[in-house]
């Protein structure tokens, strides 16, 4: 039971996390143009090439999220972007007063989802992704031939007869057999 509710947990985290960046990043894959503005009104150098990775990352990094696809690669990849906007997006050290407090608010928040995608990076998606599919799939197919092996037919000092090796001509005794 308990590992029931861990994989709903971790399946509940996984669609909070995601829920953090996909509207934003469908918000700017809409408007990737608008996007690179602000990058470039930042400072950013080759603001479109910037705002295409960011909205790749940002759409695609959480549809693999609540997959549960391949989790240690994009945990890191969104914990280093969620670090990098951090950086680029809210420098709250450049303002004062109101305006350096919500900033650096929204700094934290960003760093908060970061240290959640590395917990995911090194917890994993748990059962209900599909890496937890894929890992069943496999256990039960090498479960199904060890079933198979274990039918085999069994000889009076109980080990299962083998098929293997070369037949001897019944008319030829053994080599040990003489010794």
């Amino acid at each position: 039971m308990i590992g029931r509710s861990q994989d709903g947990v971790l399946l509940a985290s996984r669609l909070l996390l995601a829920a953090a960046l996909l509207p934003t990043g469908i918000a700017r894959a809409l408007n990737v143009s608008g996007f690179a503005l602000s990058l470039a009104g930042a400072g950013m150098p080759s603001p479109n090439a910037v705002a295409t990775a960011a909205v790749v990352v940002q759409v695609f990094g959480p549809l693999a999220l609540i997959l549960g696809v391949m989790p240690r690669l994009t945990g890191i990849a969104l914990a280093g972007f969620a670090v990098t906007m951090a950086m680029l997006l809210h420098g709250f050290w450049t303002y004062a007063g109101a305006a350096a407090l919500t900033e650096r608010t929204l700094f934290l928040a960003d760093l908060g989802l970061a240290g959640g995608f590395l917990i995911y990076a090194i917890t994993g998606p748990g059962a209900w992704s599909w890496q937890g599919w894929r890992q069943s799939s496999r256990e039960a197919a090498v479960r199904a031939p060890a079933k198979s092996r274990s039918s085999k037919p069994q000889s009076a000092n109980g080990n299962a007869k083998s098929t293997k090796g070369p037949k001897r001509s019944p008319a030829r005794p053994s080599s040990r057999a003489a010794a």
